[in-house]
Order: C-alpha cells, then structure tokens, then sequence
C-alpha cells in the first residue's frame, strides 16, 4: 500500500524482490553465502536508522562468515525451520519463536541451516557510521567507509580484488 505521496506504507514481507546481489562479501568468501537470500524490507520503507531483512537460508548455506561489529547492534528472529546459531563459546539448536541479540563488540556469530529444511529469519541491525567487522576465523577485515559501502581487506591491511564493492 502507498500514500498519495508515492511511499510504501505496508507490503507483504515475501513480495520484496530479492537483493539482486547474494553477498557483498570479496571472493573467497562470497560463494559461501550461496544459498541465502535477502529481502531488504527496512530500505523499501527509507529507513535510515536500521535495517531490516526477511532473510532465508537453504539447506547447508550460512548467514554470514562467522562476525561481530564495533558499532553496530544486531537482532534475529527465527520464523520457520532450525538453524544452529554458532558463537566463539558454542552452538545453539534455533527454533521457530526464538530470537537472539548481538551488541557491538560482543560475540562473534553466524547462523548455518544444517537442516533438511528452508530457515527463514528476520535480521534487524543499526546502521551506526563508521562500523567495522571482525572475523575471528578468516582472514578477512570489513570497514563501513564514508558512503555507507563496506570495504574489505586481509587482516594485514591487503585490500581484496573486489569487482564492483562487495557482507
């Protein structure tokens, strides 16, 4: 539904088109997002303070490299299916109805759907300036620059070939 002034009101979350990019990950790590796809709801309402994204894993794909953030909060609620949520500290078994929060600087987290099933999800994050990202397990750094775009390099600072700008 729109106003008189063209913006969308209210929309049925599964109608948003698909980001037409799976991942803005470099390569080697972008094909591992492959299974997942993510309908930007917060963007079609012009949110700026945060996101919102209906968000879907096939079975054996992940959410995201395994991340926390310097600035930026995030948020999830699981739908439907059984994802495992993974942290530094260990797993948890994910359910329909259950939630999980991660503040800025805290645990670094993923989601894998190990499942023989779909996970569909909503993701919720802020969208503070000037954020970064840490992934403990590979060897990738990501910073939020002064356009809004993340920008990647190796831990020792080495940027990745990206093609175009590619989490």
């Amino acid at each position: 539904m729109t106003e008189d002034d063209g913006k969308q009101v209210a929309v049925v979350a599964r109608d948003v088109p698909v980001r037409t990019r799976p991942s803005v990950y470099p390569e080697p790590f972008a094909s591992r997002m492959a299974g997942r796809s993510k309908r930007q709801l917060g963007d079609v309402f012009e949110l700026a303070n945060f996101g919102v994204n209906l968000t879907e894993l096939a079975p054996g794909s992940e959410s995201a490299l395994l991340h926390r953030h310097s600035r930026q909060d995030e948020f999830i609620y699981i739908l439907e299916g059984n994802p495992t949520l993974v942290t530094e500290s260990g797993e948890i078994a994910m359910a329909p109805g259950m939630c999980a929060g991660f503040p800025a600087g805290g645990r670094a987290h993923q989601l894998q759907n190990r499942s023989d099933s779909r996970t569909l999800y909503l993701e919720v994050g802020d969208r503070t300036a000037a954020d970064t990202a840490d992934y403990p397990n590979d060897d990738i750094r990501a910073e939020l620059d002064a356009s809004g775009q993340w920008v990647f390099t190796h831990k020792d600072g080495r940027p990745y070939r990206v093609r175009g700008n590619s989490h």
